[in-house]
């Protein structure tokens, strides 16, 4: 299986969502995945114009000549794209977005009706990838993630595809925590991403077990929060 996992955080290989595709990319690669990092902060991409050029003059290729010429091609001949990015204001990141706007090339502009009756795009290419998803946050619930699993079963349904793998973790900001007393709680949930990136590799999806299993809270959510409010109110006072 080839992978293409894209990340959108601003902090790069700096960030929490880097943690969590790492401990899936040794799970997955232990299970014989080709597994490819693409980080999207830095790169020269500049955010669509809605000119339509790319579906009219130009098919299958935007007029703006930036990175995203060797971005699509690459991601799309992917078995599994996975999409990773933290939650910003209940939604992917800027960088995210902007990069998800300029795959528009990858459909043909005509209509058609899906198997419920509801128009969308006609593909333009024979095969696209699956899809996944790798997300963190900074509040402690699972729910805060609402947005992301409407977006991506929207965004799947858009490109004849669908989302075989869903890893949502909220308290994010404890993934990369120092504390001994953490140390035991994020090394069984890193065990389960590795065994995620496993079980993904050998069958194709994430299984409803196994996503139970990594939703579950790494502390009570009222510590997390309490611990939270501790850490601003420290860091606004130095």
């Amino acid at each position: 299986m080839k992978i293409s996992i894209v990340n959108g955080s601003p902090r790069g290989e700096l960030g929490n969502t880097h943690i969590m595709v790492q401990e899936f990319t040794r799970g997955a690669r232990r299970a014989g995945a080709e597994v490819e990092w693409i980080f999207l902060t830095g790169r020269e991409i500049a955010e669509c114009r809605g000119c339509f050029t790319c579906w009219t003059k130009t098919p299958e290729h935007c007029i703006i000549r930036d990175e995203m010429d060797d971005l699509i091609p690459r991601v799309m001949d992917a078995d599994l794209l996975i999409f990773a990015t933290p939650l910003y204001v209940d939604n992917v990141t800027g960088l995210m977005k902007t990069f998800m706007d300029r795959m528009i090339p990858s459909m043909d502009p005509h209509f058609e009706k899906d198997e419920h009756g509801e128009y969308r795009h006609v593909k333009r290419w024979e095969r696209y990838p699956r899809l996944g998803v790798i997300s963190n946050c900074g509040y402690p619930e699972q729910s805060h993630f609402q947005v992301l699993e409407l977006l991506f079963r929207r965004i799947a349904r858009n490109l004849h595809s669908e989302v075989v793998m869903e890893i949502y973790r909220g308290g994010g900001e404890l993934l990369g925590a120092r504390s001994l007393l953490l140390r035991p709680f994020l090394a069984r949930y890193k065990k389960h991403l590795r065994t995620a990136g496993e079980e993904v590799a050998r069958t194709g999806r994430l299984s409803k077990e196994l996503r139970e299993r990594l939703e579950k809270p790494l502390i009570p959510y009222d510590h997390y929060a309490s611990g939270a409010n501790k850490h601003w109110d420290s860091s606004i006072r130095s």
